[in-house]
């Protein structure tokens, strides 16, 4: 199976944001990509809560979810929109930052809400509070293809390892990260974090990303650190976009996963230990 990882920047504009992932997608399947992946918020960033309101929809009349399920039915491909900003019937308003995974007749095969968020002071005045707009999901997701079993996961999900463990043991043979990396943080750790989470569980890694600087109404600025990644079962990078929009291709053969793992059986050697006391 070829995969096309799709780099966007992404701005506040749901329905200018869908017409440039729709072109990227037909590009992505212009190129052989039978699987092609989105990056977190494909369809809106934006740091004003009010915004955000204004645009966001209800996932039963989300635009944006509508029109790729009808673009994946239309090329008959399988699409991992990485992650689109919901309205939620939560009392608080807080929005739901769900990743969909569609297949080749248009349905939804998986949806995945982003456990962990983003809660951070990064220095120099960065502070990021993601819990005050999103609520976090409360369940791990594995979903079968023909191409192989995938773990999904969103960004931030990323620092914690036991996510993916947990996916591996539960047969993911492929693990998605869609992202919007902060560039300090992506500068620092976004490479040798993904390559970890393949060389501890054996499976590919694919991490479609947002880039640049993405425009924005209201609310402070913001930026994305791009770089979308590709990781084989050892850990090897097969693919990285770099800072510019576009699309990047990486062949999946299952065969690696059972090499790497065959190699490093680490899966089959978990063992439960008592938690350690001060």
């Amino acid at each position: 199976m070829r995969a096309g990882l799709i780099q966007l920047t992404s701005g506040d504009d749901p329905v200018a944001n869908l017409a440039e992932t729709q072109a990227m997608i037909s590009r992505a399947a212009e190129g052989g990509a039978g699987f092609v992946l989105t990056p977190e918020a494909t369809n809106c960033i934006s740091t004003s809560r009010s915004v955000q309101n204004e645009v966001l929809r209800h996932e039963s009349d989300d635009a944006t979810l509508d029109a790729l399920r009808d673009q994946a039915a239309a090329l008959g491909i399988w699409v991992l929109i990485g992650s689109l900003a919901l309205k939620t019937d939560d009392a608080d308003g807080r929005f739901a930052n769900r990743s969909f995974l569609i297949g080749p007749d248009g349905a939804i095969a998986a949806r995945y809400d982003k456990i962990h968020m983003f809660d951070v002071d990064i220095g120099d005045g960065e502070v990021f509070r993601e819990s005050d707009a999103y609520r976090p999901g409360d369940r791990a997701v594995v979903a079968d293809t023909p191409f192989g079993a995938l773990g999904l996961s969103v960004c931030y999900d990323l620092r914690f390892p036991y996510l993916y463990r947990a996916l591996a043991h539960a047969g993911a043979r492929i693990l998605t990260v869609p992202s919007a990396f902060h560039p300090v943080t992506g500068a620092a750790h976004w490479h040798v974090l993904l390559r970890a989470r393949a060389i501890e569980t054996g499976c590919y890694v694919l991490a479609p990303a947002q880039t640049g600087d993405h425009a924005i109404r209201q609310g402070r600025p913001r930026q994305s650190y791009g770089h979308s990644l590709a990781i084989s079962p050892w850990g090897e990078v097969l693919a990285d976009a770099g800072t510019e929009k576009g699309v990047v291709f990486v062949d999946l053969d299952p065969a690696n996963v059972d090499k790497a793992r065959g190699r490093v059986p680490s899966l089959n050697h978990d063992h439960d230990f008592k938690a350690p006391q001060l």
